[in-house]
């Protein structure tokens, strides 16, 4: 699999990354075996998770597999602190907590360090630089190696990267950052990714495939075994089956239709190869799922689908994005 550098850093990861939401909750341990291992033998090594993700089983589980089963050295093992299950809450990105949550993650993947560590979402309640230096403390401490952040929106990422760069040496620089992007949501156009540009961070889409949508499985129905039938996960997929998006997965049918292809290759190869992406994260159920999803590697969409494909889902950005004087 193709390597890429992580935004503007020496990090090199492949250009899809394996997803572990549903570890050690939907996903039991022999299959995150096969996934990871599949996922290894194709030559993929960034594999995303947080201490969130199955309440910390993600984690646990991830840790499990290391060196029992695929090297360690071999990965670029990614993981996320600050989401809190307080309802309440939610968000604590305190630098006692962020720093504590790094220690657990890192006894959990029985590692001592991470390669990447992302602020999982934005804190209103707690200055930013005090965040900020949590990630500072962590590479410094040689517990993290890169630092990002995910879920942040334009002006917050903007703020955010350039704090960082403002005192070279002594603040480490944004690697990454982890959001939303698909044909089914592009709205990072909007700010967000011309901030990672100009910035220097690498993006990381989650849910590239449209929640599972724009694999076309939804078309007809909705199958018993597929996360639209999951009461757990029903309501996460549920946005993405409107009218707008009937239109986009047709147009990605028609499309892979004619390229010979499946809708997953297609639409998972229009993300992976936009601008400022490094590597879309993939969360597949079955080693099935995720080898269908590896396939793409072979696959560059000409440049008359991807106008088309554009066309079809192009987000509605109005003022200040465009010319005002246009308008």
């Amino acid at each position: 699999m193709e390597q890429r550098h992580l935004g503007r850093t020496g990090l090199r990861v492949s250009r899809i990354g394996l997803g572990t939401l549903t570890w050690g909750r939907d996903t039991d341990e022999h299959d995150a075996a096969d996934l990871l291992k599949t996922f290894w033998e194709a030559g993929g090594t960034l594999v995303d998770t947080a201490d969130v993700y199955g309440d910390g089983e993600a984690e646990y589980l991830l840790g499990r597999l290391i060196e029992g089963l695929v090297p360690r050295r071999d990965l670029v093992i990614s993981t996320k602190a600050g989401s809190v299950p307080d309802p309440d809450i939610r968000v604590d990105c305190s630098r006692g907590h962020l720093l504590s949550a790094l220690d657990d993650s890192l006894a959990r993947l029985g590692t001592d360090y991470v390669d990447i560590w992302q602020i999982h979402s934005y804190d209103p309640c707690t200055p930013l630089e005090e965040t900020l230096q949590a990630l500072d403390l962590a590479v410094s401490s040689g517990r993290v190696r890169y630092a990002g952040i995910s879920n942040f929106c334009g002006w917050q990422l903007a703020k955010a990267g350039t704090w960082q760069l403002a005192a070279p040496g002594t603040r480490t620089r944004l690697a990454a950052t982890q959001l939303e992007y698909s044909l089914l949501q592009r709205g990072i156009e909007r700010e967000v990714l011309p901030a990672a540009l100009d910035l220097g961070i690498g993006l990381l889409p989650s849910s590239p495939l449209g929640r599972g949508v724009l694999t076309g499985k939804y078309r007809n129905s909705t199958p018993a075994d597929s996360r639209g039938a999951s009461e757990h996960l029903a309501p996460f997929v549920a946005p993405y089956l409107d009218d707008t998006a009937s239109r986009i997965v047709d147009a990605v049918t028609t499309a892979a239709d004619g390229l010979a292809v499946t809708p997953l290759q297609v639409a998972l190869a229009w993300v992976r190869d936009r601008p400022g992406v490094a590597a879309p994260i993939v969360g597949a159920r079955n080693s099935q799922q995720l080898t269908a999803a590896l396939s793409v590697e072979a696959l560059s969409l000409p440049d008359e689908i991807c106008r088309a494909l554009d066309d079809v889902s192009v987000p509605v950005h109005r003022y200040p994005d465009h010319d005002w004087s246009t308008l």
